[in-house]
């Protein structure tokens, strides 16, 4: 029922592209194309690169060449297909768009027969004045996925990647689930930034984060962003969902928690810069009752560590370190630094203490790669020792709705991811290369996986290492080629191939799978876990 509505639309446009479509001169409404990763490298231009904020995205320009030849069909019906949004209101106090976002795909896996999405999405943005600006983007989705995308769903109860919890759906081996975001910004004077969001943030230069990714679902944040030349600090304030504990009631739903996060980048000189960021997170209720905002890790220029200290909390507290070198005027070395917690007393004993809890991460990236324009290549490895991440209780862990806030992957891994895109006027390809080892839990022993389990139940005091447990190896291969119809709402026909193995001694998974469809889509839907 939810496959021939897909194929209709993609007949369709593929009609119109053949009845004499050429491409048209045109860019988009400042959203990221989800097909790529491109953040710029190299020389930093004074651009504080490693906080992606979501609210000031990037252009996409098609080349001057790029004209209409379709002369006929120079139209209404022309213009919002392939040239502009639904609803285009523009005034010279304020604008307003308004776009309908299809993300319908059909294929087939190798494990689990034919796979599919129907997705119907609308997103609204706009502008007040020079200074406040605006979006919304709101999804309904019912899909069925490949079987290890179902396996992560059925254990977890949401969607990788962060994009909601699911609910099962009338056919079987399907799920149906919602996704929403919204964002308003105001820009105060030539020195502040203030944001409102539901949304997800990330800190980093990577594809991945061990700071604060885009993995976990959207949630509600105050964010106050100061920039001045060389220095950019950020205070945000957020609070988070704990889905381990059910429901006290319908009407108070989930447990919640809350977090504060400082993070300064200072771009030292035109190719070094430094990151220094931390964050604390608390339950909303303690032992006591009610505890809620705690005002303590209020005010935005605050060390949130000592205070943590001084209040003798159990707060999770965390500290870390954003470092980027430019190569060259394109390329650059990053990498990043996560403590959590350890003691250098045990450190140097070197006894394999489980308390000593840290992670890191290691890239390149280019841009324009190889004197080749618009290719854009990242080597990357990221790690987190056992334990890293999780508390004593999950109302304090590092993560929300389920999912870890950093790295998808949690603790005790090492990973190597490889990723290189490209375009050509309206082709986008996109290539990746994904092996991971992970240490998982078994026989009953927590080995620091999994962050969601209580660090009370680790299987040793002493003698923890890097992949301890049951050793696994995961390798993930996906390649995307996709032509782009509409610039201003990412409309585009897309095609995935892809192939994912997990190893170890009790199992060999291995899955094939592609899709194709008609997408209209910023987000990501996330294959490489």
């Amino acid at each position: 029922m939810y496959i021939k509505p897909f194929f209709s639309c993609v007949l369709f446009f593929t009609v119109f592209l053949l009845c004499g479509y050429q491409q048209a001169n045109a860019q988009n409404g400042g959203r990221p194309f989800s097909l790529g990763f491109y953040t710029p490298a190299g020389d930093s231009g004074n651009v504080h690169s490693s906080m992606r904020d979501f609210s000031t995205q990037t252009q996409f320009d098609l080349p001057a060449t790029d004209s209409a030849r379709f002369s006929g069909f120079k139209g209404w019906v022309y213009r919002k297909l392939l040239r502009e949004d639904l609803v285009v209101i523009k005034d010279k106090d304020y604008s307003f768009n308004i776009s309908f976002l299809p993300d319908w795909q059909a294929g087939h896996s190798s494990v689990n027969g034919g796979n599919w999405l129907n997705t119907r999405g609308v997103s609204l943005s706009g502008k007040v004045g020079n200074n406040l600006t605006f979006r919304s983007e709101f999804y309904e989705n019912q899909g069925k996925f490949p079987q290890y995308t179902r396996d992560f769903a059925e254990a977890t109860g949401v969607m990788p990647g962060g994009l909601g919890e699911v609910k099962p759906h009338e056919l079987n081996h399907a799920y149906d689930f919602a996704y929403s975001t919204a964002l308003i910004n105001y820009k105060a004077g030539k020195y502040f930034d203030f944001q409102l969001g539901y949304d997800k943030n990330f800190i980093g230069d990577g594809y991945r984060s061990m700071l604060l990714s885009d993995n976990a679902f959207n949630y509600p944040f105050f964010k106050l962003k100061f920039t001045a030349g060389q220095v950019q600090y950020t205070a945000m304030w957020a609070q988070f969902i704990d889905m381990a504990y059910p429901m006290s009631s319908y009407d108070n739903g989930y447990r919640k928690k809350w977090g504060a996060f400082n993070y300064l980048d200072w771009n030292v000189t035109k190719k070094f810069s430094i990151g220094l960021f931390e964050s604390v997170i608390w339950q909303d209720s303690d032992s006591t009752g009610k505890r809620g905002f705690d005002v303590s890790y209020l005010n935005p220029i605050l060390f949130l560590r000592p205070v943590e200290f001084a209040n003798g909390s159990p707060d999770n507290a965390l500290i870390g370190f954003n470092l980027k070198y430019a190569t060259g005027r394109k390329s650059a070395l990053y990498g990043q630094l996560l403590l959590d917690e350890f003691k250098i007393k045990e450190l140097k004993a070197g006894k394999g203490w489980w308390a000593n809890k840290f992670g890191g991460q290691l890239g390149f990236r280019a841009n324009d790669a190889f004197g080749i324009a618009n290719l854009n290549v990242l080597t990357e490895t990221n790690f987190a020792r056992p334990f890293t991440f999780s508390e004593r209780s999950t109302l304090n862990n590092y993560g929300h709705d389920n999912l870890p806030l950093a790295h998808p992957m949690g603790a005790n891994f090492v990973e190597w991811v490889n990723i290189a895109d490209y375009r050509i006027k309206r082709w986008f390809f996109r290539g990746e290369v994904m092996y991971a080892r992970e240490g998982l839990d078994s026989a009953g022993y927590n080995f620091g996986h999994d962050i969601f389990k209580s660090y009370d139940t680790r299987a040793y005091e002493y003698g923890n290492y890097l992949l301890q447990g049951l050793g696994t190896n995961v390798v993930f291969v996906q390649g995307k080629a996709a032509f782009l119809l509409n610039p201003a709402n990412n409309l585009r026909l897309e095609l995935t191939v892809g192939r994912r193995s997990e190893t170890n001694s009790q199992w060999k998974k291995q899955e094939t799978f592609f899709s194709f469809g008609l997408r209209s889509s910023f987000r990501q839907l996330v294959h490489d876990f």
